[in-house]
């Protein structure tokens, strides 16, 4: 009787399962574009963009870079558009502007 290990996961030829690409936040990048900072949220969408086309070439690290600065760009036009509805409510609330100026 001969013993043959078992395959691999993922078929025959593979040594395992791939790891999976990191997230690229596109969605996030778009949303924080339309509503919160049109330049932060246009960076994001660019690195967002860059995250899949890099882990197909290979660099891996090229493409959770460009996911994390992707994330990060959404978060910072998040917080600036959030800190803009702050500021317009105060200055609507202390009589400061109308809404006939805008």
């Amino acid at each position: 009787m001969s013993y043959y290990p078992p395959p691999a996961p993922g078929g025959p030829g593979s040594y395992g399962v791939p790891p999976a690409p990191p997230p690229n936040h596109l969605v996030w990048a778009i949303l924080t574009t339309i509503f919160c900072c049109l330049p932060l949220g246009v960076v994001s969408i660019v690195f967002a963009s860059q995250v899949n086309s890099k882990w197909q070439m290979g660099d891996a690290a090229g493409a959770h870079d460009a996911s994390n600065k992707a994330k990060q760009f959404a978060i910072w036009a998040a917080i600036l558009g959030a800190v803009a509805v702050v500021v317009y409510v105060i200055l609507f609330a202390a009589g400061v502007m109308e809404l006939s100026q805008l």
